[in-house]
């Protein structure tokens, strides 16, 4: 019909709404969306390709994978355990222990109990393919895109997590700059502030849960291994280790990650370790 179609995020529209949280119908809604289509400042979705909609599609079957997979090794270490059988918490323990504990004829493990055993293990050994299958197709992404190849380069970010945030984002441009794109995915403080007094919390969580969740855990690999390292960034993550407890350095990792990554998709440079930021001086000049 010739409109200009956007999205417009469900949590942005409510506070148009005039009737409240109580008033909510068809037609209250779509006088919401009128009234914060109209709004300068509104920020609206950019839709999703075929194709990254796709890649998406093997990372939500890989994580509900993974679930089963943990679900499937407690439910054979519970079995186990009902017998007076325990292994080691590590999945590769419990799996070297299994055969030999299954072959066993001494324990109190009875005819019926095995054969359950072995079915629930052969199912935790498929869903392990079925994960190394969904492992491939990312890894095919990442080989393929050059988004997602140069993602990979940064400390902290696997294939995983390369090809989530391509995936995910799409076009980086539609985001001002690294901070906004770090508030974006609800790696920044949150703020309670009234009468010029700055009062600062955790981070908001806000934005894809399962991107920064992805971003949070690779950089708490960077943090762990940081010490092996000489170049700049590794330098500033050890000192606010030591400053400030590893788990705050992770999060705070994981923020300059992501405004790294959105300077290299936007300038379509690579990245450099040794890089060191300078604060633009226009602003200084003008002043003086």
């Amino acid at each position: 019909m010739g409109l200009n179609v956007k999205i417009i995020a469900a949590h942005l529209v409510v506070p148009y709404r005039l009737q409240g949280k109580g008033g909510k119908n068809d037609a209250n809604d779509a006088a919401a969306v009128c009234e914060a289509t109209s709004r300068p400042n509104m920020r609206f979705v950019p839709a999703k390709t075929t194709f990254q909609q796709g890649i998406l599609c093997v990372h939500r079957l890989r994580e509900g994978l993974k679930e089963e997979r943990t679900a499937g090794i407690n439910r054979v270490r519970g079995m186990l355990t009902e017998f007076g059988l325990v292994a080691a918490k590590s999945p590769d323990k419990l799996r070297e222990k299994l055969t030999e504990m299954l072959e066993d004829a001494s324990n109190d493990l009875s005819g019926l109990a095995r054969l359950v055993i072995q079915e629930a293990y052969d199912h935790w050994k498929d869903i392990e393919e079925r994960i190394h299958w969904c492992d491939e197709r990312i890894s095919a992404h990442v080989k393929d895109d050059a988004q997602a190849k140069a993602a990979k380069a940064l400390v902290g970010v696997g294939p995983v997590t390369a090809s989530a945030v391509v995936a995910t984002v799409g076009d980086f441009h539609q985001f001002k700059n690294g901070a906004q794109f770090g508030a974006w995915l609800g790696l920044t403080p949150s703020q309670n502030s009234s009468g010029g007094k700055n009062s600062l919390s955790g981070i908001t969580k806000r934005g894809d849960m399962y991107l920064r969740t992805l971003l949070i855990q690779g950089a708490k690999a960077a943090v762990m291994t940081a010490h092996k390292r000489d170049d700049p960034i590794s330098k500033w993550l050890n000192q606010l280790r030591e400053k400030s407890g590893w788990q705050k350095a992770a999060v705070a990792m994981a923020n300059k990650n992501a405004r790294i990554l959105w300077a290299m998709m936007t300038k379509g440079c690579r990245f450099d370790p040794l890089h060191v930021s300078v604060k633009p001086t226009g602003l200084a000049t003008a002043m003086a």
